[in-house]
């Protein structure tokens, strides 16, 4: 069995295995009365269909009209709005994965660069995206950014750290013998960089690819929300979760297909990982887990 293989059957395991914990859980708690079992200690949360509906009632509703009276099922308007939030995702992930991707090359150029500025990267990452979103709505508002452009925005700053992190130690990572060896050919730093540092530094880059990739979904759906869109995904989930008690299954939906989009986007990082770097070093910088 390769590895592909394995990695496949492990993901529907764990799959099947959430799905058997929920239906358990639903149904311990539907025949406790909501406590856990030979005690009066209440469950967490309750197991009646309007808080925790069945699976199948949630795949079910997938396939319903989303509205009363509409014409088009739920998974027909969360495709459409999944599209338009991976779109502005990926144009977030593109910005923000350079943008991380060069930091990491000053930082490996330049130690003052990297004092300097390295305690404001990290000190960025501990703002909260929602209550960041809205500043950067406004802001691209008086600057007339389109509204798709401002969420891409969003998706960025979530998804530029781990790709600067990762590519300042893979840079780091080269032999000081291949890095001697290549100066006693009298080879510049920029040949130095490209011939040896950005090689070596692939395997350490494409976890945090991955990383970046469902950080701009997130990035994406939160941004949606101040920036008053119509459409994405973050508009769907919110809309869905105002009728939660009537509909809860639609909301669940939301959620599952927005993971999905998520694990698209990693699977196709992962596809180009593949093309790009050689199993036997995906295999061993993955055994280090690296940094990301």
């Amino acid at each position: 069995m390769n590895h592909r293989t394995r990695s496949i059957l492990s993901f529907l395991g764990i799959v099947a295995s959430l799905a058997v914990v929920w239906e358990a859980y639903k149904w311990m708690g539907q025949t406790t009365g909501g406590t856990w079992p030979s005690t009066s200690v209440r469950l967490p949360v309750r197991t009646n269909n309007r808080s925790m509906p069945h699976l199948w009632d949630i795949a079910q509703s997938l396939f319903q009209p989303a509205r009363r009276g509409g014409e088009d099922i739920l998974l027909v308007i969360l495709l459409r709005a999944g599209w338009f939030t991976f779109r502005s995702a990926v144009g977030g992930f593109v910005v923000g994965s350079a943008f991380g991707f060069g930091l990491g090359i000053l930082f490996v150029r330049s130690s003052v660069a990297e004092r300097g500025l390295m305690p404001y990267v990290v000190a960025s990452q501990t703002v909260p995206v929602i209550a960041l979103a809205p500043i950067l709505v406004i802001w691209g508002g008086k600057l007339g950014l389109p509204q798709a452009v401002q969420v891409a925005v969003i998706a960025a700053y979530l998804a530029f750290f781990p790709v600067a992190i990762n590519t300042l130690r893979g840079l780091r990572s080269p032999a000081a013998t291949a890095t001697e060896l290549l100066r006693s050919y009298a080879a510049s730093p920029s040949q130095q960089l490209w011939k040896l540092q950005v090689p070596a530094a692939l395997p350490y880059l494409f976890p945090a690819l991955k990383i970046a990739a469902t950080a701009s979904i997130i990035g994406a759906i939160v941004g949606e929300l101040p920036a008053g869109l119509s459409r994405g995904l973050g508009r769907a989930i919110l809309g869905f979760a105002s009728s939660f008690s009537s509909a809860p299954e639609k909301l669940f939906a939301s959620v599952a297909v927005s993971a999905l989009v998520g694990i698209l986007f990693v699977g196709l990082v992962a596809l180009v990982e593949r093309s790009v770097v050689p199993a036997t070093r995906r295999v061993t910088v993955d055994a280090e887990r690296p940094l990301a």
